[in-house]
């Protein structure tokens, strides 16, 4: 990956974390949901079972602003090396030192 673009790693970075927040959410989800089973009221049962929407929900809009970020920040940076590579380099400076006699 030494020759990669920094801006396909920035996205492919994004995309790991994304899959992770969202499996940790399914586990999650799971265990909110496994409770609700277990419950013995009503009112447990429905408080749970919201829990386990609401943690989905949740996480899927964390990761798409993740993912939105991370797609900003490639594309910002993509469009800086493009610039930079049409910019002129810099003009050097002489680094001649004048004798003294």
């Amino acid at each position: 990956m030494a020759e990669a673009d920094l801006d396909a790693v920035i996205r492919q970075t994004a995309r790991a974390q994304t899959k992770a927040v969202m499996a940790a959410a399914r586990k999650r989800q799971a265990v909110w949901v496994a409770r609700a089973a277990k419950a013995k009221d009503k009112d447990a049962k429905a408080r749970f079972r919201f829990m386990a929407k609401s943690t989905l929900l949740n996480a899927t809009a964390t990761a798409k602003r993740l993912q939105n970020s991370a797609e900003n920040a490639a594309d910002a940076y993509a469009r800086a090396m493009k610039k930079a590579m049409e910019e002129p380099p810099p003009a050097k400076k002489s680094t001649k030192k004048k004798e003294e006699a």
